[in-house]
């Protein structure tokens, strides 16, 4: 082998999805020689926390099977997936990997089916190397309440990634791989990709199947994919969308051409001025206490360099964002607490190994088997459904989450996109935050797009204190994704915030 190719196989992980689909094409590397690449790197990095699995023999298998194909003149830009290695958030379900949900109570568990993400990616080419780490039950804004590992921030390994997708942020980051699997149910594929400096997006609700997702809020939870680039974003979520019909919350919406859209010159627009005509909303609440003047000033940059692109910023109000986190917090808590009644210790997951009686195995097995951020939620959650409770505060936060939709709904007569900070702060310190409400403080602007069911995005913009990432959150009208996608890339032909990568990967 070359020195120069020698040299480019050393970089391989630096490449973004779109890149490496080029290589491949080209046949300057194979999946098989990319994918052991990888797999050297986490083994090199499993100090991060990152994967909780992976299977060296499955993930190459794959990758020869990748090859094969191309081989027999499958490419080009219809098959960009194909052979690019990526890992799942452990939150789906896989036949040939356990799926835990981060939690002892499905401690091994082997899923007999895949979630239709997995099946969709796989059918895309996509070599899956492992499952990645996340909050238990993906429910926590840290990374820490996973029952095997904290995942760490490849900026920083004293710092969180962020949660609940944690896993597969500090992988894209540490450039473990190109592209993951996320969830979100309150922010937690937007918060991750913004406190590692990679980019995410949380589609519509119903525009990716939940078929196979481990259940948290089933009126929240959405799959969404996390990369470096807008593009890549575009091209993962382009295989993972469409409806499915084992899953009564998949939306019959046609999937538009994510990729095309996401490059495309927008009607009326410029090369130089890509997003001429583009309304972007700030809402004062989004800027005002609360917000650290780093991040502050790192959004503001951000923003400016959208101006430059032909934007027109204009302000807007949501005033009902400080109620976003009351509402979540008793809504999510009650759906965890119906979905979670499942893991009992009858069917499957943990089971007690020493009780007196039918109720003693209950109690025991999932007091054994939940964390203590789960038993929380399941707490609060029973309670605010517990009868007199209901009226008082499950059906009073639904009623307030209509009227926080509805406030997004009159914004967006006054502009084409909102946005504003992912989160107040850059990462804190894992180990510093004690204090559960004050950690439900940090979603204060994720919340209000998963309640309305809105789409989502976080793309790099800057650095904060310490050094560490900033991201800026674009959110779109139903369906709006293309727009998402579109001006994300754009800020990011201008940019470099995404090409910056942590010290020593």
């Amino acid at each position: 082998m070359s020195s120069t190719s020698t040299s480019l196989h050393l970089s391989l992980h630096q490449l973004d999805v779109t890149t490496l689909a080029r290589m491949l094409d080209e046949r300057k590397v194979s999946s098989v020689e990319l994918t052991r690449h990888l797999l050297d790197r986490i083994s090199q990095h499993s100090a991060l926390g990152a994967f909780l699995c992976v299977n060296e023999d499955i993930a190459l298998a794959q990758a020869a099977a990748a090859d094969a194909w191309r081989a027999k003149g499958v490419h080009g830009p219809a098959h960009t997936l194909l052979g690019i290695p990526i890992a799942h958030k452990d939150i789906f379900v896989t036949r040939d990997f356990p799926s835990t949900a981060a939690s002892k109570m499905l401690d091994g568990y082997r899923s007999p089916f895949d979630a239709t993400v997995v099946s969709r990616l796989a059918e895309a080419g996509t070599v899956t190397l492992g499952k990645l780490n996340c909050d238990e039950f993906a429910m926590g804004g840290a990374n820490e309440n996973s029952a095997y590992a904290v995942a760490r921030n490849p900026w920083n390994p004293s710092r969180i990634t962020g949660g609940s997708s944690g896993g597969s942020a500090a992988a894209v980051a540490a450039r473990l791989l190109p592209a993951a699997t996320g969830t979100d149910t309150g922010g937690s594929v937007r918060q991750p990709a913004a406190l590692t400096g990679i980019t995410g997006i949380k589609p519509t609700y119903g525009r990716c199947s939940r078929y196979g997702m481990i259940a948290f809020a089933s009126s929240l939870d959405q799959a969404g994919p996390m990369a470096r680039t807008a593009l890549d974003c575009a091209h993962v979520l382009q295989a993972m969308s469409g409806f499915d019909p084992r899953d009564a919350t998949s939306a019959e919406q046609a999937v538009p051409d994510f990729v095309g859209a996401t490059t495309a010159l927008r009607a009326g627009a410029s090369a130089a001025q890509p997003l001429k005509g583009l309304r972007i909303g700030l809402p004062k609440e989004f800027f005002g206490e609360g917000v650290s003047a780093d991040v502050l000033s790192a959004t503001r940059a951000a923003l400016a360099e959208l101006e430059k692109l032909g934007a027109t910023l204009v302000d807007v109000s949501l005033p009902r964002t400080e109620l976003s986190i009351p509402v979540y917090y008793i809504i999510a808590p009650a759906e965890a607490s119906s979905n979670l009644s499942r893991f009992d210790g009858v069917r499957y997951g943990h089971r007690a190994e020493a009780y007196k009686d039918l109720n003693e195995m209950y109690c025991k097995s999932r007091s054994e088997g939940f964390g203590a951020e789960v038993k929380r939620r399941i707490m609060i959650g029973t309670y605010v459904l517990s009868h007199g409770y209901y009226d008082a505060y499950y059906l009073q936060a639904q009623k307030l989450r209509r009227m926080i939709a509805d406030d997004f709904q009159a914004a967006f007569t006054q502009c084409d996109l909102i946005a504003g900070p992912v989160a107040p702060t850059v990462a804190r310190a894992i180990g510093s935050q004690k204090d559960p409400v004050a950690e439900y403080l940090a979603d204060i602007f994720t919340l209000p797009a998963s309640l309305a069911g809105l789409p989502g995005m976080s793309v790099p913009a800057g650095f904060g204190a310490d050094g560490l990432p900033v991201g800026l959150q674009l959110i779109s009208n139903y369906w709006q994704e293309s727009t998402l996608l579109h001006t994300g890339h754009a800020l990011q032909q201008v940019t470099d915030w995404h090409l910056k990568a942590p010290a020593g990967v």
